[in-house]
């Protein structure tokens, strides 16, 4: 089961959030309103959510371990792993960027769900202020789960963002989605 929906664009304007089309700006009474762009997409898995998101928690550790093309490394510099810690990532050479900085927004075991907003780095290439990411397991009635990733990009200006950006980034959590999983189902003591 797939399903993806990309290049919505939604604006932040005042207390509100307006519909508009991708890479246009919008004004109302002369305020500047940044584009917010939502990418999304679902991949089905035999895994269950709990322990998808045990290995999601312990991303620092194990993607650098199965997707080094991706991830280099993931260094904590606040924090202690929870809420609030903010992380230096350090891309590995599979992909056009080399570092980010990232601050962990929510972990909620409950519902098998992080959010984390990225907010430094050339991995926002001059054009986007932060980018926050929320990811979840859903769990399914055959045992397994959905995986659950929206992507929130929050553009500088009138910046229109390229569409092969977000396609990049699409394939690239797909890819790191699909390694962790390989991993837990060839480790299945792990998590």
């Amino acid at each position: 089961m797939r399903k993806e929906r990309d290049s919505i664009c939604w604006y932040q304007e005042g207390a509100g959030i307006r519909r508009g089309k991708l890479g246009m700006p919008r004004h109302r009474r002369g305020v500047f309103a940044e584009p917010l762009i939502t990418s999304e997409f679902e991949i089905a898995s035999s895994l269950p959510a709990s322990k998808l998101f045990k290995a999601y928690d312990d991303f620092d550790n194990i993607a650098p371990k199965v997707d080094p093309e991706t991830y280099k490394a993931l260094v904590t510099i606040e924090g202690d792993g929870g809420v609030g810690t903010i992380r230096d990532v350090i891309f590995g050479d599979g992909i056009p960027f080399t570092s980010g900085k990232s601050k962990l927004d929510v972990v909620d075991s409950n519902n098998f769900s992080i959010s984390y907003t990225i907010f430094e780095g050339d991995v926002l290439m001059g054009q986007l202020d932060s980018t926050t990411h929320h990811v979840k397991f859903i769990p399914t009635a055959d045992g397994g789960c959905v995986y659950k990733q929206t992507i929130v990009y929050n553009c500088k200006g009138e910046t229109p963002l390229a569409e092969e950006y977000l396609n990049i980034a699409k394939e690239g959590f797909k890819k790191t989605f699909k390694a962790i999983e390989g991993f837990i189902h060839a480790n299945p003591h792990t998590y």
